[in-house]
């Protein structure tokens, strides 16, 4: 006997899962799927626990939420990031809550803690509270962001996921960009050292600097995973002290600082025994010495950015497009320079205090 209020064929929306969605993949009835996510005390603890673990592989959510998600106006927005200590979110944040904050929206911000267990639980409590998420350097795999996307209005910073409109800097050419500079000043190796396992930017920087190998004749490894923090950074230098290569290239400033504060206590030289490039331009790049030289996506703007995008979204005049890709600039500083053995006039090296292309 089907629950009155619950029968999903009277609303049910293109593409978004129904209760027969869930019936039908938990092996149970319409009804019985209903008692378990309204009243789970009327079925037995194991299809109660099967059924929720099938409504959440579906992305489908009790009807009660889905029938307010599109009509409902909270104007709060969600903006999801994995690390709030990563000064990189800093300008995100900043960019997004003001963009938010004249549009007459709030933000409310969650963190993840780089995992993403904690990422998908926080997002099914945060989803039937705001008017849309943005996830800043999303863990999840693609198909369970394609999936919230279908539930509410949703940007992806800093990754593309196809079907899901994405805003990020463009790695690839950041990447590419490093290597060239690098290659300029004589170097022929380089080390990548890695971050997140899961995440996209990492792929593609890792990516980039392979085909910027194979372009310029310069020898790369890859090095990690390593947390993308000081200590990571710490990590990583005792590896590349037994693998040393004449540059580095580091997923992100921190590592890249943690790195040459090792590098320091073993008595090697940045940039003398070796160049540094970090990622993120944070504030402590350009405090630390030597000066770290870094590639500067547009954290700001890239907050603002999606926050535009998101409200298009709601007012459903914006259809999912190509990635939204914003430009980054190289900022050289003291971390770099001539590979061993070279002259410091051999290499052309343009505007040596943070000249940016």
């Amino acid at each position: 006997m089907a629950v009155p209020g619950d029968d999903p064929s009277t609303d049910a929306i293109p593409g978004i899962p129904t209760i027969y969605d869930v019936a039908r993949e938990a092996g149970v009835s319409p009804s019985t799927v209903s008692r378990a996510l309204s009243r789970p005390g009327r079925v037995s603890f194991d299809t109660a626990e099967r059924i929720r673990k099938v409504a959440a592989e579906l992305g489908y959510h009790t009807k009660a939420i889905s029938r307010t998600l599109p009509e409902r106006v909270t104007k709060m927005l969600g903006l999801v990031v994995a690390d709030i200590a990563n000064p990189v979110y800093l300008g995100m944040i900043r960019g997004a809550e003001r963009t938010a904050r004249e549009l007459d929206y709030s933000l409310v911000l969650v963190e993840t803690q780089e995992s993403e267990r904690l990422e998908s639980e926080l997002l099914e409590r945060l989803m039937p509270l705001v008017d849309g998420v943005i996830l800043g350097a999303s863990r999840l795999p693609d198909v369970d962001i394609r999936r919230l996307a279908k539930q509410t209005p949703l940007v992806v910073l800093n990754r593309q996921v196809g079907q899901v409109t994405s805003v990020s800097s463009d790695n690839l050419r950041a990447v590419k960009r490093a290597a060239e500079y690098l290659g300029g000043l004589g170097h022929r190796s380089i080390a990548y050292l890695a971050g997140p396992e899961n995440s996209w930017s990492d792929g593609i920087r890792w990516r980039g600097l392979l085909e910027a190998g194979l372009e310029l004749d310069i020898r790369v490894r890859r090095a990690g995973p390593y947390v993308p923090s000081i200590k990571g950074g710490a990590a990583a230098a005792q590896d590349w002290l037994q693998h040393r290569t004449g540059a580095v290239l580091a997923y992100n400033d921190l590592m890249a600082i943690g790195f040459m504060r090792q590098l320091a206590l073993s008595g090697v030289e940045v940039p003398r025994d070796v160049s540094v490039i970090g990622f993120d331009n944070i504030s402590d790049a350009s405090l630390i010495r030597p000066r770290l030289t870094t590639m500067a996506a547009p954290q700001v703007t890239l907050g603002a950015t999606a926050v535009n995008h998101l409200l298009r979204q709601r007012r459903h005049v914006a259809e999912t497009g190509d990635p939204v890709l914003l430009p980054v600039r190289l900022m050289v500083r003291e971390s770099t320079g001539p590979a061993p053995g070279r002259q410091p006039g051999a290499a052309h090296t343009p505007g040596r205090s943070d000249s940016r292309r």
